[in-house]
């Protein structure tokens, strides 16, 4: 397992990107950004702050030892690996419509030969709307509704905007691009750097995403009228009940000069790619009282041979959850 906590990983970022710990920790706080999504969607007791809305899965993961020449992981012993997921849809509403242009995600917790665990996060866009947790901060406030009209204000929005173009990039991606008609006929995205240790100590900056064998599918124009607005949890549920679903995780190799370091940025075209391994999903069910529901999935648990970049915004999803998680399940 990493041998670093995730303050340390935290402290390590900061320096990275020129600023002292101290800087990192007062300038933006967990307790802020997840008061503000709280502001912005209310509170949902016992649930997740953000991605409240979920569904959970169970399956396994069997990863290709010809990665081993990348990285000492066990996550890529050939082994068959048990896995716990869940997807959802990003906020903290869980009434929000499954036909809406927002982020989905999938979260997986990989338990490993030696007992170990494994966190992979992701989403459906191939990058994210922060370079910094402040312009997430930024984004919640300009979010928060007038309680005069019940929404968020215009001008706001507009000014966040304005003012913050590392937004810009996934705002765009969700706009022209429907949402998946289906958890399994969606790509997720790592989004973040990582860096994959050989036996040799050699290190390897790498992105990663999960591609659907299913295939890529989304909601037409029609399709995203017309559909009602829970069919996501249904439709993933019934596609276990048809059989198996399967993923190939497909690892891209980092260049010198590649971003290391800001997830709003892609990798440009080109890169070598190679597959990793296959997840597959072998059942689905509401996320009541299932094994995902109570799961943490802090990016930041990571086994040997895998470690982070310093990503300001990877290193702050560790607290912010923490916080969220801590909220939860004291029932708050």
């Amino acid at each position: 397992m990493c041998n670093r906590s995730s303050r340390e990983w935290l402290f390590a970022a900061a320096l990275a990107v020129g600023m002292s710990p101290v800087m990192a920790a007062e300038e933006v706080t967990a307790d802020q950004v997840v008061g503000a999504i709280e502001d912005v969607f209310g509170v949902t007791q016992g649930q997740r702050r953000n991605h409240t809305k979920g569904t959970c899965a169970q399956g396994e993961f069997v990863g290709m030892t010809e990665v081993s020449a990348y990285s000492r992981s066990p996550l890529f012993s050939g082994k068959r690996l048990p896995v716990v997921a869940r997807f959802s849809l990003a906020g903290g509403n869980p009434k929000a419509p499954d036909t809406a242009k927002t982020p989905r995600g999938m979260a997986l917790e990989f338990t490993l030969p030696d007992g170990g665990l494994q966190h992979i996060t992701m989403l459906n866009t191939p990058m994210f709307g922060a370079a910094q947790p402040s312009t997430f901060l930024a984004q919640m406030i300009a979010m928060k509704p007038d309680p005069a009209t019940g929404k968020p204000d215009p001008a706001k929005i507009r000014a966040f905007i304005d003012s913050h173009p590392d937004s810009r990039p996934q705002a765009e991606f969700l706009a022209s691009h429907n949402p998946p008609s289906s958890y399994a006929n969606s790509t997720y995205f790592g989004i973040h750097t990582f860096k994959f240790v050989g036996r040799d100590g050699k290190v390897t900056p790498v992105r990663w995403r999960f591609v659907p064998r299913d295939g890529e599918k989304r909601l037409s124009d029609a399709e995203l009228k017309s559909s009602p607005p829970d069919f996501l949890e249904r439709r993933l549920i019934e596609r276990t009940r048809h059989g198996k679903v399967h993923w190939d995780m497909i690892v891209t190799i980092g260049e010198p000069g590649d971003p290391e370091d800001n997830p709003t940025v892609s990798w440009p075209e080109g890169r070598k790619e190679v597959r990793a391994g296959t997840l597959t999903i072998s059942s689905a069910m509401p996320q009541h009282g299932a094994a995902c529901e109570q799961v943490n999935f802090d990016p930041l648990v990571m086994a040997e041979g895998i470690e982070p970049s310093n990503d300001p915004i990877l290193m702050f999803r560790s607290s912010a959850y923490a916080v969220s998680f801590v909220k939860r399940i004291g029932g708050l």
